[in-house]
């Protein structure tokens, strides 16, 4: 039997690089069957729509999510989600169609904590799992800093080097305060990390086993206060909200 029921396992439709996005019924149909090729399984247990606020949102819901719908019926998959940045486009897919996870990147972590304005109190009444992406705010909150590409203007970026450098005088990696301040949140189901190394994974559990300093997280509040809940554009501009 494997330990494939051991997992949960997902994948996402929709978009298909940096500026190629395709809600298509023809297109999901074929990116379901292309995943479970790739993942070499039978089924998927999470196929979420991805980055929803990219598409025209009449279609995401009146033919993206039906088509999903009709993937799950086959079996081939157990669960449908959308994924995005602006809350309340989001809000707007799930209300329209029964959707079983939303995941929201960039919108609760140590910069930002909107998500729970509008997204956390809307999945709670409607017993939609949520989960949070991003934790590390694309990057701009690990000793690294943030990649050239970022999206955030650059307010935020420069308080993000205050924030790693404060922490390393706590003697304490910025990327573990961090995470560890998104698993506190009392109704997220999971929060995504990235890894691509068997030390990213070692250094994503490390805050598993660990408590933020209240007086670390006084002052690092002190430091991102003039650009808490900043936010920058993403996807259509009638979506952007």
């Amino acid at each position: 039997m494997g330990k494939r029921h051991k997992i949960i396992l997902a994948t996402k439709c929709g978009r298909y690089g940096a500026d190629q996005f395709d809600f298509s019924a023809k297109r999901i149909v074929a990116s379901v069957d292309e995943s479970l090729r790739r993942l070499k399984t039978d089924y998927i247990d999470l196929f979420q729509a991805h980055d929803v606020e990219f598409g025209e949102v009449n279609q995401v819901i009146n033919e993206t999510f039906p088509a999903m719908q009709k993937i799950r019926e086959q079996g081939k998959v157990r669960f449908l989600g959308a994924t995005g940045y602006p809350p309340k486009t989001l809000m707007r897919v799930a209300e329209s169609f029964p959707v079983d996870t939303i995941l929201s990147y960039c919108r609760f972590n140590l910069f930002i904590d909107d998500m729970d304005a509008v997204l956390t109190p809307f999945c709670k009444e409607r017993n939609i799992g949520l989960i949070n992406a991003s934790g590390l705010h694309m990057g701009i909150l690990t000793k690294e800093g943030a990649p050239s590409w970022h999206p955030a203007p650059r307010e935020i970026q420069q308080a993000g080097r205050k924030v790693a450098d404060l922490c390393e005088s706590y003697d304490t990696a910025i990327a573990t305060v961090a995470l560890r301040f998104c698993l506190d949140h009392p109704y997220v189901s999971s929060t995504l990390v990235g890894m691509s190394t068997p030390e990213h994974v070692k250094r994503n559990l490390e805050p598993l086993q660990f408590e933020n300093d209240p007086s670390l997280l006084k002052e690092l509040k002190a430091i991102i206060a003039p650009v808490h809940n900043r936010v920058w554009p993403s996807g259509r501009l009638e979506n952007d909200r």
